[in-house]
Order: structure tokens, then C-alpha cells, then sequence
């Protein structure tokens, strides 16, 4: 299990834990149970990389206590 902290820069911070080989789609549906937005809704960021749904997390090597941008469409 690996904890990913997520952060819309609008206060909401969001604290998910989650296995390496989820994809990116199964994260954003954690993190819709969590913050109550619609898992569709969400696009997850770092830096200028736009992370795809179905990609793993070990993919694209995101690791234990790393941060992710959360933006809204």
C-alpha cells in the first residue's frame, strides 16, 4: 500500500491509500468517495503531465508520499 496526498489548491487536501498497481482511474474514483465530486470530473496533474485513466500508478512511477494536483473539468 502506498499514501498519495492530492491538492485542488483550493484548500481541499486529500490523503488516499492505494496499491501501485491501480490505475489512474481507480484513484480518481477513491478520491470521488473521499471529496464527493464525481470520479469523471477530475483530471490529475503533475507538473504539466496530464495523467491518462487507464495507466498504472507504478506506470508512471508515482511512489509512497508523493503529490499530485487535482483540477476539475
Amino acid at each position: 500500500m502506498i499514501e498519495i496526498t492530492v491538492n485542488d489548491r483550493l484548500g481541499k487536501k486529500v490523503r488516499i491509500k492505494c496499491n501501485p498497481s491501480d490505475t489512474i482511474g481507480d484513484l480518481k474514483k477513491l478520491i470521488a468517495a473521499q471529496t464527493g465530486t464525481r470520479w469523471d470530473k477530475i483530471v490529475l496533474k503533475k507538473w504539466y503531465t496530464i495523467f491518462k485513466d487507464h495507466i498504472s500508478l507504478e506506470d508512471y512511477e508515482i511512489h509512497d508520499g508523493m503529490n499530485l494536483e487535482l483540477y476539475y473539468q
